[in-house]
């Protein structure tokens, strides 16, 4: 077995972690490889004979079978980039806050090495939108697992933007912007944007208002077989297109439209492991707070 390592290159805290994984992973006879940019930054010029990787062809070209993402759920988005679309499953190790997709606590990790090698898994498809543009903005990764959004820039006044169902007008929202998530994304910024929570196989998109100027504006749940397609008007030249944490600046000629992404991302969910035991957990719900 193979596994590829991904992390961001700003914590020192990881490297012990790194080496606690390396070390165990070498204990079960796993061959691994790392991202190049975060081996630079933890290595200490020793074990020059680390392979290393930085693109998606080299993962391929490895044959990797698993991929492990090292951080929070800002970690694991940046690994879209790099699995795209060969369907290697993806393990979140949660070094960083919540984590709804890296759901796997840093002192679980070596049981979770275990349940994989013991084939006590299943892989949990997510399904990704696809966003597309007249104009190019986010170059062959023009995809996200969380979300695309819409925003104003800075303290600007409200923008519009006008909204439309597989071509049929639906509203034009004036607010501070616009959130389209899938149902994994639905647990992100759409929710603390008072959005509702969809189950990840629910096969749908919440369309959803940030800050609207009419408040018996509230968001929509659409079908994810459904486009989405948006038009920007605003006082300013220019408003901001996020897809997942990747931000471009746009303007008013940028016609914008969504759809679901022709193939998904593999996450690795153990097999104690299940969505409604996830929102428990990580919302507390349940839990009595009281002093």
């Amino acid at each position: 077995m193979k596994i590829a390592i991904y992390g961001r290159p700003f914590n020192k805290n990881i490297i012990p972690f790194i080496q606690d994984l390396s070390d165990t992973l070498k204990r079960s006879s796993i061959e691994w490889i790392i991202h190049e940019p975060l081996w630079d930054y933890i290595s200490t010029g020793q074990n020059a004979d680390v392979k290393t990787f930085s693109t998606h062809d080299e993962i391929r070209n490895e044959k990797v079978e698993f991929l492990f993402s090292i951080g929070g759920d800002g970690t694991l988005l940046d690994t879209l980039s790099l699995v795209r679309d060969s369907g290697i499953p993806v393990l979140g190790i949660n070094t960083g806050r919540l984590g709804f997709l890296s759901s796997i606590s840093r002192d679980n990790f070596e049981k979770a090495i275990e349940f994989i090698l013991q084939g006590h898994f299943s892989l949990d498809k997510r399904a990704l939108l696809r966003l597309e543009t007249n104009k190019p903005l986010f170059g062959d990764v023009s995809y996200a697992l969380n979300e695309l959004t819409v925003h104003k820039r800075d303290s600007s006044s409200m923008i519009t933007i006008n909204t439309f169902l597989n071509g049929e007008f639906l509203n034009s929202y004036w607010a501070d912007g616009l959130i389209i998530a899938t149902p994994t994304g639905s647990t992100g910024y759409s929710l603390s944007c008072g959005g509702p929570i969809l189950v990840p196989q629910s096969e749908n998109f919440v369309i959803t208002p940030i800050a609207p100027h009419n408040l018996n504006v509230r968001p929509v749940v659409v079908s994810d077989k459904t486009i989405i397609s948006l038009e920007i008007e605003g006082r300013g030249q220019y408003f901001l297109a996020t897809l997942d944490a990747r931000s471009v600046s746009i303007d008013p000629s940028v016609k914008i439209a969504v759809r679901k992404e022709s193939f998904g991302i593999n996450l690795v969910r153990l097999n104690n492991e299940n969505f409604p035991g996830t929102l428990r957990n990580k919302l507390m719900w349940g839990l009595d707070t009281r002093n």
